[in-house]
């Protein structure tokens, strides 16, 4: 579903991730994990083309992304949860969903997508900056799951938000990845949500995929060294 090979990306002579080789099959979670300044970031603006890569593919379903404007990969099929969420905070609930309606055509929000998360139904008339952190996260994957897309990328979802709902992001993401068929990819550094959603988790360090394997083969005590400070 989509293919990245040999991904090279720089903040002007400053190369940050090196060379990286990352296929997601359909329907697979991914978790991308690493400490903060090891490329996670750098990684998911690469793939909306936020910032250029300086070399390397881009495909998703065979067709390459690397030429494309954001916007466009949003119509192919893309969408991105950004980190800190980035909602639109002086407007409502439901108006924040529609404005991910003008990549699928819609004009109306799909109920699906308020059965998904039905507290954002109960404040669809209200501000998105008056939602608690878990609902802002929520509001920001609504809004993106609006664009229909094929392929789910979320940026540390869980910052700053507590752990019971951290469990339920968990089961949610499952349920999205169940219903609607898509492949999701979540950069994080809370294992336990890594280990609860993901199919398979690799670890990024300095720029570079140093692990790649599937949840069930896991040494959690090996990740967790990649994680600590």
């Amino acid at each position: 579903m989509l293919a990245i090979n040999d991904l090279h990306v720089a903040y002007g002579q400053s190369e940050v991730l090196h060379g990286l080789n990352i296929d997601v099959a359909p329907n697979e979670i991914v978790a991308i994990m690493g400490r903060n300044g090891m490329g996670k970031t750098t990684l998911m603006k690469s793939l909306m083309g936020i910032i250029p890569q300086r070399k390397g593919s881009i495909a998703m379903n065979g067709i390459e992304l690397g030429g494309l404007k954001s916007y466009e990969r949003v119509a192919k099929g893309l969408a991105y949860v950004p980190q800190g969420r980035m909602i639109f905070s002086t407007m409502t609930v439901k108006e924040n969903i529609e404005t991910g309606l003008a990549a699928s055509g819609d004009s109306e929000v799909p109920a699906d997508i308020y059965e998904l998360f039905p507290v954002l139904l109960e404040m669809k008339g209200r501000r998105g900056g008056n939602l608690s952190g878990g609902q802002q996260q929520q509001l920001a994957i609504a809004r993106a799951l609006a664009t229909k897309p094929k392929v789910l990328l979320l940026d540390e979802p869980t910052e700053g938000i507590q752990p019971s709902i951290i469990r339920e992001m968990a089961r949610t993401l499952k349920r999205i990845r169940d219903s609607r068929g898509l492949s999701i990819i979540v950069s994080e550094q809370v294992l336990s949500f890594a280990l609860d959603v993901a199919d398979r988790v690799l670890v990024i360090e300095n720029g570079e995929i140093v692990r790649d394997e599937p949840r069930a083969s896991v040494d959690e005590a090996q990740v967790a060294k990649y994680l600590s400070v």
